[in-house]
């Protein structure tokens, strides 16, 4: 419909509406009546278009996607909301859509339940400190084997879950496999539990940035061969006490074991010399030097360490 009223003949008319000022005045109201109503339905008409894109998130080349414009996206997205709830609906001060994060009725993903430390059970999971934030798992292939893997977590505050770096190695424990019970000292077992850990020292000199009490000494020199024969040279150049059956805040070398001598002590992180322990958790010199270089007494961290699912 035209936007334009249709003009007036200009020949003369002898009709009696011309002769009637009343009359006129009628017919020129209805007229701006017809010029409005026309004017109003080709603007609606106009805009049929933009009212259509808008519905379909009010960006071009989106119409195509409209069924499938209602897909929340990823929650960590920088969107961080459905598709749904941008252009209009999602313009500054409209109500976000139902189920986008942070709306009425959104609901939470759960947390995780094994805390992200999927080979530990509810068990030794709640023994873990909760002011811990840095934490090495060495989670064994059985029971009685001296094979295992030396796992390192972190976690960004206390009781938060863990979350796995990029750091695991191939470990050894003790050659008789794991003790939960009570431990009796040579019985080649390394004991099952959580354990802080505090002390630090080896033959060599300390690795730059190491934060943990460091004792180097001449004395970090094993005596023997391993229990499958092998050389234990260099075995101690790098040592983290592992704190069972013994006091912190003293070198590894400390003999006192305030829970007697019978359930032994002298339980290390040291480099591993390719065989079986007596009872400590042996992993490569790099990686040794990396946990050195990592673990900070400020972060509490412990050891967690027995067969895998303990």
């Amino acid at each position: 419909m035209s936007k334009h009223p249709r003009a007036r003949s200009r020949s003369p008319r002898t009709s009696r509406a011309v002769r009637s000022p009343r009359r006129v005045a009628v017919v020129a109201a209805l007229g701006l009546l017809a010029f409005g109503a026309g004017w109003a339905y080709t603007a609606q008409d106009d805009d049929s278009g933009a009212t259509a894109q808008a519905r379909t998130g009010d960006r071009p080349g989106e119409a195509a996607g409209a069924a499938g414009a209602n897909k929340p996206t990823n929650p960590t997205s920088p969107a961080g909301v459905p598709r749904a709830t941008r252009g209009v609906r999602g313009a500054p001060g409209a109500p976000a859509a139902s189920g986008a994060p942070g709306a009425p009725g959104a609901t939470a993903a759960p947390d995780d339940p094994d805390q992200g430390l999927a080979d530990v059970s509810d068990e030794t999971r709640a023994r873990i400190p909760a002011a811990a934030r840095q934490l090495l798992l060495v989670a064994g292939k059985a029971r009685d084997s001296s094979e295992s893997t030396a796992t390192l977590y972190t976690r960004p505050a206390a009781g938060a879950d863990w979350v796995r770096a990029t750091e695991s190695w191939p470990a050894h424990n003790g050659a008789s496999g794991w003790n939960s019970g009570e431990r009796e000292d040579g019985d080649l077992t390394t004991p099952v539990g959580v354990f802080t850990l505090n002390d630090a020292g080896g033959l060599l000199e300390k690795p730059p940035g190491t934060k943990f009490p460091y004792d180097r000494n001449r004395l970090f020199v094993p005596t023997g061969r391993g229990v499958n024969g092998e050389s234990l040279a260099g075995a101690f150049e790098y040592v983290i006490a592992i704190d069972y059956n013994r006091r912190t805040g003293v070198s590894p070398l400390d003999l006192f074991k305030p829970e007697g001598e019978d359930k032994g002590g002298g339980i290390w992180l040291h480099v591993d010399h390719n065989g079986p322990s007596q009872g400590c958790i042996g992993i490569s010199k790099k990686a040794m030097k990396k946990l050195l270089t990592t673990l900070d007494p400020a972060a509490k961290p412990v050891i967690v360490m027995g067969p895998a699912g303990f």
